[in-house]
């Protein structure tokens, strides 16, 4: 049978299904459990009622979760058989949970879907979602880092533009730096946020791990120069040595001008325009991360809206994420929490594309690119944070910091090359 074949079958028998669980659903048997964390688990509730409105019989319980408690509490469910129909997964669970295989695969249904369409997507979000060549989550918001700057104090040294590339960013931290007063430096790089770091190394055409997930690659060219560049800033003294918890209102010490470049998060747009007075709210802007030679790539984080294998009302399960994916519904999400939408139709039309302080992020999603998808990835990334800093406080070279960080990756990693070890046999 062609693939196009199976595809209109299975789109009539979806249909059929989605059909037959609304007329069961009038006598109001149908209950979906979805669990969603942090503010999102906070702001959905008033989406869901939307849904529950225009399908009478289906009622969707929001089970809101900390993030502090989330992933324990995922892995219980899953132990004890308790898995919710719909869940927010942040993107760099996916891989584990997929691993588990307690999440349903989604391909067939985006195939028959007229509300998900993949190619709405940036590619580096949606990818996030693929693990061994299957779908198991539909980006529900994105997350990235870029570049927050003064751009009053950038022009005052001699600077018209943001940087574009790595050396025109070595320059702008260099005459920042000779500028600064006391106390002040170009740039803030917290030591306990390893994101900067990891958005320089995937500027570089090397992985981060090697041999399908077997290995650290940390010993390649590009770590070295991503690692290299990070320890000049702080080597220089254009960033200081300082983790972010050592800062008692980083927005403040941004308005006051003790650091002219921030790499940071969509989160922090509202912050800023909260907490700085009018008066300045001219003075700060967002650009793109600079790569090596050019416009660089950054991180694709986010959440993710999964389906639990074990739910009883998959066909609901998947209205509920259809309903959440439409770029209306997604431009309303973002008024609602700030949070930025996946779809490029999302920002075609009023919402975050008004936002002149947005407009970087939107350039940036056509950049960005998933961390390695295997389960122990946040392990390896929480090494790469403390090898980081022994390195840039001079306790490593990058020699030794690359040679340790492979070690400790293949240590973790260790695990994974057995099973796959067993599964080729």
């Amino acid at each position: 049978m062609r693939a196009g074949h199976r595809t209109i079958i299975f789109a009539v028998l979806l249909a059929l299904v989605l059909a037959g669980a609304c007329r069961s659903d009038s006598a109001g048997d149908t209950v979906l459990r979805f669990w969603a964390m942090g503010r999102e688990g906070e702001v959905v509730t008033e989406l869901v009622r939307d849904f529950e409105r225009t399908r009478p019989g289906i009622r969707v319980v929001v089970q809101q979760l900390p993030w502090s408690a989330a992933h324990e509490k995922l892995l219980t469910a899953f132990a004890g058989g308790t898995t919710p129909d719909v869940a927010q997964l942040g993107n760099t669970w996916i891989a584990e949970l997929a691993a588990l295989k307690t999440l349903e695969p989604l391909d067939r249904y985006v195939a028959a879907s007229s509300v998900v369409q993949a190619g709405d997507y940036f590619p580096g979000i949606w990818e996030t979602n693929r693990i061994d060549g299957f779908l198991y989550g539909v980006p529900w918001y994105v997350d990235t880092r870029l570049v927050f700057y003064r751009r009053d104090l950038l022009r005052r040294a001699g600077f018209s533009e943001p940087p574009t590339s790595w050396n025109d960013w070595r320059r702008m931290l260099a005459a920042v730096a000779a500028d600064a007063a006391p106390g002040r430096h170009a740039i803030l790089l917290p030591l306990n946020e390893v994101e900067p770091l990891l958005a320089l190394a995937l500027q570089q055409e090397e992985p981060l791990l090697r041999d399908g997930g077997r290995h650290g690659n940390f010993r390649s060219a590009g770590f070295r120069r991503a690692l290299s560049f990070y320890r000049e800033m702080f080597e220089r003294d254009w960033a200081p040595l300082v983790a972010q918890v050592a800062i008692a209102n980083v927005w403040h010490a941004f308005g006051h001008g003790d650091f002219v470049f921030y790499v940071s998060g969509p989160w922090n747009i509202g912050e800023l325009k909260r907490r700085l007075p009018a008066a300045q709210q001219e003075t700060w802007m967002t650009a793109p991360l600079p790569g090596p030679e050019g416009p660089g790539a950054s991180i694709a984080g986010g959440s993710s809206l999964v389906l639990f294998r074990t739910s009883r009302h998959r066909a609901g399960a998947w209205q509920l994420i259809e309903f959440l994916s439409q770029p209306a519904v997604q431009r309303r999400f973002h008024a609602l929490t700030g949070d930025l939408p996946p779809r490029r139709a999302a920002w075609s039309d009023r919402g975050p594309a008004d936002d002149v302080h947005a407009r970087a992020f939107r350039e940036q999603l056509e950049r960005v690119k998933p961390m390695p998808q295997v389960p122990e990835w946040e392990r390896i990334a929480t090494e790469v944070r403390h090898v980081a800093e022994r390195a840039v406080r001079g306790g490593l070279s990058v020699d030794q910091a690359v040679a340790e960080l492979d070690r400790r990756a293949d240590r973790i990693l260790e695990k994974r090359r057995w099973l796959l070890a067993r599964r080729n046999e």
